[in-house]
């Protein structure tokens, strides 16, 4: 039995429960197409970028790096919440794009259908990709894809805000000394932090470099870590150091309560950098909880190559990939969708450019992949319990340690 048959045959039952984890990237999308015969030299490539039209320079680069190869392109951009489901079903009908630029917690699920091949099969390089940005498209030792960069999270503050109260936002080292900046923050008569909690695979994304940063494990949510990790956004909201809203706030609306000036920090994305440099604003790493950056949850895409009839085709599509992820043609993409470069010529290149970006890659180098530690499809399913018991302690519905003990065996039971 071929490969692609055995991999089609394995579509049937994922397609039907895909489970979406959710766009954090900012990316949105599309409309439909697949495979074309090779014969016409053309090659389908599918991402989650519909609002860059053929004449945008995303477009100008994928043409470029096709006819680089000798080939043409046909590309489709879809919303970025579509795209995996429809990457899914493709697949099941034999009629996969030759590319496929995927939000990288989906990674995983597509491997698990048998939709996308590995590196070692396909011809991809990583290269130097730095290891933790890789890590969302490793599943069982294998590699599927090439990450065109990342974004992440961190710590805005505002300076004006800061100053005076009297907080040197330097002397933020750890939990200790950011709770005393907090309690300084509304001690002058403004609001401390704000965060998106809300009960959906956002709030699990804001919250992980808390749960990381204490030295938690996605495999033990009921571990003594992850309960202090609860603990602190808890007590932040029963102090009034943040506001109730957090609770139902998306990534969007802390940004929005942040930009009315009342604030101190605001834990938000790369995504925000361009608009926090006109504010004024100014950014430091989420800090562990004894110390150092948190590992805040990578977002991205990665660039990966369906299964193929023809598995000629893969050196074609292996060439544009590397061609789009060279650090000629990445550096610009990067800039313009606010990600960190995937590797470290690249990120210094970018700094060379714009030193700004320093916090941010930092931030990057201490990030994880949410799917890492080979947790792939099971990601989702512990993600969906993190969040519901972060939501539970912020409403007073449970404490945190009964909150992350009816998680965990929850998450167990699934």
């Amino acid at each position: 039995m071929s490969t692609f048959i055995t991999r089609t045959r394995a579509l049937g039952a994922l397609a039907v429960g895909v489970v979406a984890v959710g766009a954090l990237a900012g990316c949105s999308g599309g409309s439909t197409g697949g495979s074309t015969d090779a014969a016409g030299g053309t090659y389908t490539f599918w991402d989650p970028y519909p609002q860059y039209d053929a004449s945008s320079d995303w477009a100008k680069v994928i043409d470029k790096c096709a006819t680089d190869a000798g080939v043409t392109v046909e590309r489709t951009g879809f919303d970025t919440s579509d795209l995996t489901s429809k990457a899914l079903l493709a697949g099941q009908q034999g009629n996969s794009p030759d590319i496929l630029l995927i939000d990288n917690p989906a990674v995983s699920t597509l491997v698990e259908a048998g939709i996308v091949t590995a590196t070692d099969e396909n011809g991809l390089q990583v290269g130097d990709v730095s290891e933790n940005i890789l890590g969302a498209g490793v599943v069982d030792g294998k590699t599927y894809g090439v990450p065109i960069g990342a974004n992440t999270l961190a710590l805005y503050y505002n300076p004006t805000v800061l100053s005076a109260a009297g907080v040197d936002p330097s002397s933020i080292k750890d939990w200790s000394t950011l709770n005393a900046a907090l309690e300084k923050v509304v001690a002058s008569g403004k609001k401390g932090i704000t965060f998106s909690g809300i009960g959906t695979e956002e709030g699990s994304f804001q919250f992980l470099p808390w749960f990381w940063g204490a030295g938690a494990d996605l495999t033990k949510l009921d571990s003594a870590q992850a309960v202090s990790a609860v603990q602190l956004w808890t007590d932040w909201v029963k102090k009034g150091w943040a506001p109730n809203s957090v609770i139902n706030n998306t990534q969007t609306t802390s940004w929005q309560e942040f930009q009315t000036g009342d604030f101190g920090f605001a834990e938000n994305g790369t995504w925000q950098k361009a608009g926090a440099a006109k504010a004024g604003y100014e950014v430091i790493p989420i800090p562990g909880a004894k110390g150092g950056s948190a590992p805040a949850p990578t977002g991205g895409e990665f660039l990966t190559l369906p299964v193929q009839k023809d598995s000629a085709r893969y050196a074609a599509s292996a060439k544009i990939v590397e061609c789009l992820t060279s650090t000629a043609n990445v550096v610009g993409t990067d800039n313009t969708l606010n990600y960190i470069a995937a590797t470290p010529e690249a990120q210094k290149e970018q700094l060379a450019q714009d030193a700004t970006l320093k916090p941010w890659v930092e931030a990057v180098g201490a990030a994880k992949a949410r799917t890492g530690d080979n947790l792939g499809v099971k990601y989702p399913v512990i993600s969906e319990q993190l969040w519901t018991a972060v939501q539970n302690s912020l409403t007073g519905a449970q404490s945190p340690q009964d909150a992350l003990t009816a998680a965990q065996q929850a998450a167990s039971s699934k």
